[in-house]
């Protein structure tokens, strides 16, 4: 079942249409957390998806990311380009075939150094099929699609 982004939910509940100005960092629409309260850092250090604190939080492009310690933090404002996961935090599938969509946490993948997340374990697969030429065709799309914030 495809799930419905929350800020659209509330969009099309209200009546008003779907076509929003698309944010550089996908994040929630109340709040503004960057890629669901997860920690980036945590998928370089610990290679899983850890969720963050609301204690230790950092602001960055307009959006706020959290992380698990202090330590965290620290790291990724010193670098934040780094640790961001590429395309705002947008399914990295997705963009490579042209518009963006939210993402699982759990479906991610680290490639020479930089951090991919996807929709979901199934979209994933796909990504992972031809990573390179994935990265290609998102790497032309990304700033069509950035543009249009």
């Amino acid at each position: 079942m495809k799930r419905i982004p929350l800020a659209l939910a509330f969009v099309l509940a209200l009546g008003g249409s779907a076509a929003l100005a698309l944010s550089p960092v996908n994040k929630s629409f109340f709040g503004g957390v960057a890629i669901e309260g997860t920690d980036p850092v945590a998928y370089f250090t610990e290679g899983r998806p850890v969720a963050g604190s609301k204690e230790h939080v950092f602001e960055w492009r307009g959006a706020t990311w959290r992380f698990a310690s202090a330590a965290h933090r620290d790291l990724f404002a010193a670098d934040p380009e780094k640790y961001a996961p590429r395309y705002g935090g947008y399914c990295a599938w997705a963009v490579s075939q042209g518009y963006t969509a939210g993402i699982d946490p759990e479906a991610w993948t680290i490639h020479e150094g930089k951090l991919y997340l996807n929709y979901d374990l199934k979209v994933q697969a796909r990504w992972s099929a031809d990573i390179p030429g994935n990265i290609a065709k998102a790497d032309a799309n990304w700033p069509e699609l950035a543009a249009a914030e």
